[in-house]
Formats: structure tokens, sequence, C-alpha cells
């Protein structure tokens, strides 16, 4: 049992002729056994989080596509809206079974011959097609570490695992244009800093053309979905598959992509 352990790690840094050096480092090193929450977990100081918060939200803003930054950023940012997120999942029958049971989306959980058999327009297969077409992989996902709450941690791997697809869901490219539209309804979803950050500061990058037809029609668009759609952490995607996508996004009240997105994907 792991209490034995730690008593007999106790016993050694004290008894043992260790040098001031040598038992500090194993101390450090037992503190850091026993206070991991999950298998990832690196525990952190307010401070430390503080600085990580700072070099991720300046990385992330300099290059979008580093997905690492942009995780930090979420886990060092996003504790207590975690928890009105999960809260939210409890509240509800699908979200409380995905917490319990703890589903992972990835290469090794996807069933992705199935996926390919079934019908065209069915939400399994267009989500297999997102992933071809925009060349993507779920295995890209970076696990939760700075998250110091075990089911808060989950929350938001969940929130990472899912969000391509939202991209499916709201028929959006990965592009930048896209990815912008993507967090605005992700931002009015789950009130997440890192998602308001990427909404309001990604689109300095977009030309003039791109970034009017944003403020003037996907913005809009993005919002009114965001508001109208139930909380999107309480759909247990694995057993919607076979569901028609068309069928999926008037449940959940998602309307058509704005005919501008055309020309600009």
């Amino acid at each position: 049992p792991l209490w034995r352990s730690v008593l007999r790690e106790l016993w050694d840094i004290n008894f043992a002729p260790l040098t001031v050096r040598q038992t500090s480092a194993a101390m450090t090193t037992l503190w850091l056994r026993v206070s991991l929450l999950y298998p990832d977990h690196i525990p952190t100081s307010p401070l430390q989080k503080a600085l990580l918060a700072a070099g991720s939200a300046g990385m992330a803003l300099y290059d979008p596509y580093r997905h690492d930054m942009v995780a930090v950023l979420g886990e060092t940012t996003g504790f207590y809206t975690l928890k009105v997120l999960r809260d939210q999942m409890r509240r509800d029958p699908e979200g409380t079974q995905i917490l319990q049971e703890r589903p992972r989306i990835s290469l090794a959980t996807l069933d992705m011959d199935k996926l390919r058999s079934l019908p065209e327009g069915s939400f399994g297969r267009e989500y297999l097609r997102f992933l071809d077409v925009n060349r993507v992989s779920p295995d890209t996902r970076v696990p939760t570490r700075f998250v110091d709450d075990e089911e808060l941690a989950y929350v938001i791997q969940r929130y990472r695992e899912v969000h391509d697809m939202l991209h499916t869901l709201l028929g959006m490219p990965t592009n930048i244009l896209g990815e912008i539209v993507v967090k605005w309804f992700e931002a009015v979803q789950t009130g997440l800093p890192m998602c308001v950050l990427g909404a309001l500061f990604g689109p300095v990058r977009l030309s003039a053309r791109k970034l009017h037809v944003l403020v003037s029609e996907l913005i809009p668009w993005a919002v009114h979905n965001g508001h109208r759609a139930p909380c999107v952490l309480n759909l247990y995607y694995e057993r919607r598959w076979e569901q028609p996508l068309a069928a999926l996004r008037k449940e959940l009240g998602i309307t058509a992509v704005p005919p501008c997105m055309q020309g600009l994907a």
C-alpha cells in the first residue's frame, strides 16, 4: 500500500546517513509522489500557475497552432470555470454518465473501420471525413497536467477530445478563421478564459475581408448557436455515431453554416 511505502521512505530519509542536499531532494521526490492526483499531474503553486499562464498566453497568441501552449493556458486559468462545467455535467443524466465512465477519444478507443462503414451523412462518417480532409488525429490532444483536481482534469481533457467533434457539428475547417469561429462558440458554451482570449485576439491575423465577414456574420452565428445549444460536454458523442448529422444539429439547435463560409474555407 502507498502509506507503507511513504512511511518506509520517510524512515530512510530521516535515519539514513544522507547529506542535507540528498535529504532535501529525497523529500521533494516523496512529496511529488504523494501529491500526484492522476498519472500526468504536475503539482504547481499559484505563482507557478501565473507564470505558466503568462508564458503560454504569449506563445499561444504568437502561434495559435501551438496546441501545447493553448493546453497549458487552459489548465492554469480555468480552474473555477471547470467547476461550473463539472456541475453542469453532474446535473445532466448523460453528463453524469460521462463523468462516471470517463470515456476517452483516441485512435486506441475509436473503431475506425466501423466509422468508415457508416452511412453517408451520419455523424460518425462526417467526423471521420473531417479528420481525413483536415489531416488531423484524435491522438494530438496533450494530457492534462496542471489541474489540481482529478475530476476537473478529466473535464478539461474531455473538452479537448471533443473539440474536433464541435468542428464537425459546426461545419468549420481547421484554418485560422474556422478555429476562431469554433472558439467563439466554445467561449459562449464554456466560459473558459482560454476560449475567450482565443476568440478576442485570434482575429488579429485575419485579412480585412475575412475580418469583416467574421464580425458581421460568423461571430453572431457562433454566439447565437452557443447560447441555443445545450452544454456540449453533456453529449455522449461515442453513442451518436449512427445518428444523421443533420438530426443531431437539429437536436442541439445548431443552424446551417452561413453561406459566406463557402468561399473562405
